[in-house]
């Protein structure tokens, strides 16, 4: 396996839950956490269960991070135009320690890593209210190849 492809398929096993210690991704899921040059943290949020990589020179990753979010009395509800898709350009990526470290063409560094504690509690939120969701809206948010969203949740 090349290092572009061990770099993604640790990417993708971050953000699908394919870590758990238990087998089961519910009990996983990653985060992403974004710092300027100088190292300072300036983004950090956990990521949906899915992303898309593009193939076409454009060396970009698209991705859902899981900002807002309330609990209500029928569970967790998500705005899907403020949860919505993001895009990482990147210039250079690599495995580092448990996680994946991108650097993006901004100039900034991103780390995809296993996600824990409250950040986890978020990702578990965002199952409960993905679960409410009809095939056809699960399936549209999963292309993620929409940069606003229309219906419910919007």
């Amino acid at each position: 396996m090349t290092g572009k492809e061990q770099w993604r398929q640790r990417f993708t096993d971050l953000v699908e839950g394919n870590h758990s210690p238990t087998g089961d991704p519910v009990d996983a899921g990653a985060r992403l956490v974004v710092s300027d040059p100088d190292g300072t943290e300036v983004f950090r949020a956990p990521l949906a269960r899915h992303h898309r990589f593009e193939d076409d020179g454009d060396q970009v990753v698209w991705i859902r991070p899981l900002v807002g979010g309330e609990r209500t009395e029928s569970g967790s509800l998500f705005n899907l135009n403020v949860a919505r898709r993001r895009s990482l350009q990147w210039a250079r990526a690599g495995l580092v320690d448990d996680g994946v470290e991108i650097d993006l063409t901004s100039g900034q560094r991103a780390r995809i890593e296993p996600a824990d504690g409250p950040d986890l509690e978020q990702l578990i939120r965002w199952d409960d209210f993905t679960d409410r969701l009809t095939p056809d809206e699960d399936a549209a948010l999963q292309r993620l190849d929409a940069d606003s969203w229309h219906g419910r949740y919007a």
